[in-house]
């Protein structure tokens, strides 16, 4: 069987240009997440634009900021986001790309309900001895199309291999180049005082025997920072980070507790430095799975003292979030923030926290206000919040009336917007 999978890897070894035979006019072309964006075989589709017609390209969060993403090879190219990265962002602020809302978990559904879903061009990692690649960093939502969907890949030497749901073997595929370069790294931001204010109130409300789940940021870092006095915690996250890293090498989190893949941190992709791609390879304690199972709010649920936690930018007296504009001008996207906050409410002692900021940087606006500023957008509804936090504490919200939830949050409103607040929600009657 060796000498049979070497004979498949010296038929399917391709050329960059090579993959321009296999796009046809019409296409829907899908993409990974972050590392998993095949640079080579990009910049030969964007080079040779001028081939087909309509084509569409559709990804979560692109690493290179791009001539398709801004609209200029039209109607060769065009591109469609499904979150909003620095790639992306200004491209569709100036209406040069599409974006199209959604939770991160039922994205394989969108691409398969609404894209042809004509070709998967994804990075990996080298063969093995058995025939099969690993998408390395990644699982989210092109791991689902493997066996489904034909995959084009860019074999990369520095691609960490990695296992779960995120195999795919060499007879599925329909060409591969190889690549050697290094994966890109996102360094975690600076913790400030109030990041770490912040994260000391949630950490005193996370029990021992406790999966997380933490988003991106300054203060989801700051929380993991500080849990080295817990035990026998779970990871069940959408994003896997360098924080994790350190506890899990500590023994703090070892998923001993955790209901389902006992034992695993479970993630569907891994995005970070050098020290995350590094642990990751051929570790078989970190699981990568599709982000329809990984953020199903009903798997999600079935893990006891579920913990969640995201950020966000504003938050009204209902407990609207709205975690992907700012000062209602569009940043991101949902992501996988609702996926949680459902799952963990629905878990058993689950508990899903909010986080930000009382203030915008320099302090002249309260980001707990009694309505969210015009243009924002509910990215977790009133519905589904549980608890918010600021440096000035903990508000719980869940079961709360709106005259509750009102007074809950001028209590962690930043102290000089508090008497404002207070007369505010008494003019609208939220208050007497």
């Amino acid at each position: 069987m060796e000498n049979s999978f070497k004979q498949w890897l010296k038929i399917k070894k391709k050329e960059p240009e090579d993959v321009l035979s296999f796009i046809r006019d019409g296409d829907d072309l899908i993409l990974p997440i972050a590392n998993g964006e095949p640079k080579v075989l990009l910049d030969m589709i964007e080079e040779n634009a001028d081939h087909f017609q309509n084509v569409r390209i559709h990804q979560m969060h692109a690493l290179k900021e791009r001539s398709y993403i801004h609209g200029k090879m039209k109607p060769s190219l065009s591109y469609v986001a499904y979150f909003l990265s620095e790639a992306s962002r200004k491209a569709f602020l100036q209406g040069q790309c599409e974006l199209v809302p959604n939770h991160f978990h039922e994205v394989p559904r969108l691409l398969r309900e609404s894209t042809k879903t004509s070709l998967v061009l994804s990075c990996a990692s080298p063969m093995d001895e058995h025939g099969f690649f690993s998408l390395g960093t990644q699982a989210d939502y092109v791991a689902s199309f493997i066996g489904k969907v034909p995959f084009y890949l860019e074999v990369n030497q520095q691609m960490p291999r990695t296992f779960g749901s995120n195999q795919i073997h060499i007879s599925q595929i329909e060409g591969y180049i190889p690549v050697n370069y290094p994966l890109h790294e996102v360094f975690p931001p600076p913790i400030t005082e109030i990041d770490q204010c912040i994260a000391t109130f949630i950490t005193e409300q996370i029990a021992d025997g406790s999966t997380i789940q933490s988003g991106i940021g300054a203060i989801p870092n700051a929380v993991i920072s500080l849990l080295n006095n817990h035990k026998n915690l779970g990871i069940h996250t959408e994003l896997l980070s360098d924080g994790v890293v350190d506890l899990i090498e500590a023994g703090i989190v070892n998923g001993i507790e955790k209901k389902t893949y006992p034992g695993k941190a479970v993630a569907t992709f891994a995005l970070g430095t050098k020290k995350l791609y590094e642990f990751i390879h051929e570790n078989t304690g970190v699981e990568f799975l599709p982000v329809e199972m990984v953020n199903d709010p009903s798997e999600i649920a079935k893990e006891d003292k579920m913990v969640s936690i995201n950020a966000t930018t504003e938050v009204d007296f209902f407990g609207q979030c709205a975690s992907e504009t700012i000062g209602g001008k569009y940043y991101s996207s949902s992501g996988g923030q609702v996926d949680f906050a459902l799952g963990a409410r629905l878990a058993k002692k689950g508990k899903g926290f909010i986080c930000l900021h009382s203030t915008t940087k320099d302090g002249s606006i309260s980001r707990i206000q009694p309505c969210l500023t015009p243009g924002s957008v509910v990215t977790t509804s009133k519905n589904d919040v549980d608890r918010v936090v600021t440096e000035y504490g903990v508000a719980e919200l869940r079961g709360k009336s709106i005259s509750q939830r009102s007074k809950e949050l001028i209590k962690i409103a930043h102290p000089k917007f508090r008497e404002e607040l207070e007369n505010e929600a008494k003019r609208l009657g939220f208050i007497n």
